[in-house]
């Protein structure tokens, strides 16, 4: 894991006293803040949105469920709607404009995710919003960038697609926006954030966020940043926050028994799978145990991708089984619990999977299974992510520890 940036600490109670008005936001803004729930804002969001709005370049790190698409998605669309002064055509649309700010993420569901939470700030302020990702057909996409946009939110990919036929002209983009900073730099996405952003405006404003900002992104922030405000929330980290974290030491033939006793409590339930073929066993296993599972992995198309993830959120589903790169555009509020099938790969996945619970100020669970040969490596794992957690050794019929 790489050595963490040095960055600027604030204390919750810092900035509580501070409402959006006190940031510096506008009432129109505010207002559609609080049709979607936001009525204050979050310590991430009191810290990092009066810089943004000053036109500084920010470092944004806090916990998942912090608030961080607010925390950039309110200031930017408040400062490209002051800065736009193009003509706007008939019905108050504007044929033909370029796109003056762009975000970036690594997956088609976070993409979605971020989009349903600027368009409508983008709207409250006059301005138009644009998906671009692959997965699906590119027409609709084409289209609107032919009718003209202010915000483009997708991923690199699709987005460097459309840049090469042409459709897609980002000359004129002044706040380049990365979320999951650390993830993009880290999983081959540096190049092509850095071929995108050596085609906005070489003076525009650059905001990273993520929550976890190390040493990873060090080439981005030499090239693209001036003079950047760094921000960590220091008491946001997992070890604080309210999710319980147990570790359960099990013999692998015991394994799936102690998953299914796992995947009975009331959900909603992610279960993190290392491969897309054992995400689709495990969901089958799960379905014929009699327990309402689907998957998400990135075999499956964007409809059907979109369509799973639905059938949790709406209750249709108790347990998602996913892959970590599928899983980084789960942003509900309400999973209660998650439990890693598979011991993750390093810290930075450990807490990217644990930051699906917990979220929002709302409590959670992460529940880690791993064989008796890799407790020293989780146990090392668990301290450079500074979190707590027993390591209890269990067998079926004893796998719900908490209760």
């Amino acid at each position: 894991m790489h050595a963490p940036l040095e960055a600027v600490e604030v204390a919750a109670d810092e900035v509580a006293h501070l409402g959006f008005a006190e940031l510096g936001l506008e009432g129109n803004l505010i207002d559609a803040l609080a049709k979607l729930g936001a009525e204050h804002p979050f310590p991430i969001q009191a810290v990092t949105v009066p810089e943004v709005l000053a036109g500084r370049d920010v470092l944004g790190r806090g916990r998942t469920g912090s608030g961080k698409t607010i925390a950039f998605g309110a200031p930017l669309v408040q400062r490209i709607a002051q800065s736009t002064t193009q003509p706007k055509g008939k019905g108050g649309k504007t044929y033909g404009r370029k796109p003056r700010a762009l975000i970036l993420a690594p997956t088609r569901e976070l993409a979605q995710q971020i989009d349903r939470t600027v368009q409508p700030l983008a709207r409250a302020a006059g301005l138009y919003t644009v998906q671009i990702f692959g997965g699906v057909r590119q027409f609709k996409q084409v289209s609107a960038l032919q009718r003209g946009v202010d915000i483009v939110i997708g991923t690199p990919g699709r987005i460097e697609d459309l840049i090469e036929q042409g459709h897609l002209d980002l000359s004129e983009v002044e706040i380049t926006v990365l979320d999951e900073a650390d993830l993009m730099s880290e999983f081959g996405f540096l190049e092509p954030v850095q071929r995108i952003w050596r085609g906005c405006r070489p003076d525009g404003q650059r905001l990273l966020f993520s929550a976890t900002l190390d040493k990873q992104v060090d080439d981005l922030v030499t090239e693209f940043l001036r003079e950047p405000f760094i921000a960590k929330m220091a008491d946001e980290d997992q070890s604080t926050a309210t999710i319980e974290h147990h570790v359960l030491v099990v013999e692998q033939r015991d394994k799936g028994e102690v998953l299914l006793e796992l995947a009975s409590v009331p959900g909603p339930i992610l279960v993190f799978a290392r491969t897309r073929a054992y995400a689709e066993r495990l969901a089958d296993d799960l379905e014929d145990a009699g327990i309402k599972a689907t998957s998400l992995h990135g075999n499956l198309t964007q409809a059907r991708r979109t369509q799973n993830l639905a059938k949790l959120s709406s209750g249709r589903k108790q347990v998602l089984v996913a892959t970590d790169v599928a899983a980084r555009g789960i942003h509900l509020d309400d999973i209660s619990l998650v439990v890693q099938a598979d011991m993750p790969d390093d810290p930075k996945t450990y807490l990217h999977r644990a930051g699906r619970t917990g979220r929002a100020g709302r409590s959670g669970r992460v529940v880690t299974l791993i064989p008796r040969n890799r407790r020293r490596k989780l146990a090392h794992m668990l301290q450079t992510a500074e979190v707590s957690a027993e390591m209890t050794p269990v067998e079926p019929g004893g796998a719900v520890i908490w209760e």
